[in-house]
């Protein structure tokens, strides 16, 4: 009998009767990680019931899937967990081990707005924000940028739902910059939605027109910022004789100098679906890491 036609049966066992795959393809659990899973646990308990199989020892079983739910589980110190017994054979459970991670569309992260609502949502039922970060098990960092995308504008939230910014990340920025800047802000969101349908706004434009409305330095190729807020696109740089839209992303000098490496965006894709961002955005991304580094540092 294949593991598809076997029968399943669910139980609360006590977790020291369940042992670690040897063979599992797991073998590195990152440490900060599991620690945000033991948080959550202790908060919530396994939520996902651990598939396990039956071992050779009677009354024991071994772990087919959720060896970090089992490791996270014993380190919030849960003493039973709820488990889907169901026979595998070896070579099965390496199978069902490899499709299980490879799934995309098991596992789907919330849209970060989506999540952005509820962890507010959550965070709402505590006096202070210290106290709602300490709830997650995370800095107060974390949650105001876990937050932010919950607070966008009905304009900003618009131009996002239409597809005519190109991610989260860069609708949060465009709302930095009207409260910064209401005035230039409007100018920009105007021109964004006078866009063509199918094209979008660049987060390097919104962070240009942001970093000039806090008085900094224009970036070498701002051009394209200040060409969409004068309505001037016609008047691009040589670049834009290529055919290429100026809210596009153009190639960075900075990044493409042979002097400096280039970041893996195979990785950075990686990266952001472990930690639960699916826009991948480079800086979303490395703000996470460092709140996560920031969140483990203090624990």
């Amino acid at each position: 009998m294949t593991f598809k036609d076997s029968s399943s049966d669910f139980k609360i066992i006590d977790i020291t009767l369940i042992e670690p795959d040897p063979q599992h393809p797991r073998q590195n659990i990152d440490e900060g990680n599991l620690k945000g899973l033991a948080n959550s646990i202790q908060k919530m308990g396994v939520i996902h019931p651990l598939l396990v199989r039956p071992a050779k020892a009677d009354g024991r079983y071994t772990i087919v899937v959720g060896e970090r739910r089992r490791q996270a589980a014993i380190l919030a110190g849960e003493k039973m967990v709820p488990v889907v017994i169901r026979a595998c054979s070896p070579e099965e459970t390496l199978e069902v081990q490899v499709f299980e991670n490879i799934g995309l569309g098991v596992r789907s992260a919330l849209e970060p707005r989506e999540m952005a609502n509820a962890i507010q949502a959550i965070a709402q039922r505590f006096e202070t924000q210290e106290e709602a970060a300490q709830h997650f098990g995370r800095a107060s960092t974390w949650l105001t940028q876990a937050t932010a995308a919950a607070n966008l504008s009905e304009k900003v939230a618009a131009l996002l739902d239409s597809g005519k910014i190109s991610s989260t990340s860069t609708a949060i920025q465009l709302e930095k910059l009207s409260r910064k800047n209401e005035a230039k802000a409007e100018v920009l969101i105007d021109q964004i939605e006078q866009l063509p349908e199918g094209e979008k706004v660049s987060k390097k434009v919104v962070d240009n027109a942001l970093s000039e409305a806090f008085g900094g330095r224009k970036k070498k190729d701002s051009a394209g910022a200040d060409s969409m807020l004068a309505g001037s696109v016609a008047q691009q740089s040589p670049a834009s004789a290529t055919n290429v839209p100026p809210w596009e992303d153009m190639p960075d000098a900075a990044l493409t100098s042979p002097n400096r490496r280039r970041l893996s965006q195979d990785k950075v894709k990686l990266v952001a679906e472990m930690l639960g961002l699916s826009d991948g955005d480079e800086e979303d991304v490395l703000i996470r890491l460092i709140d996560e580094f920031l969140a483990l540092k203090n624990s």
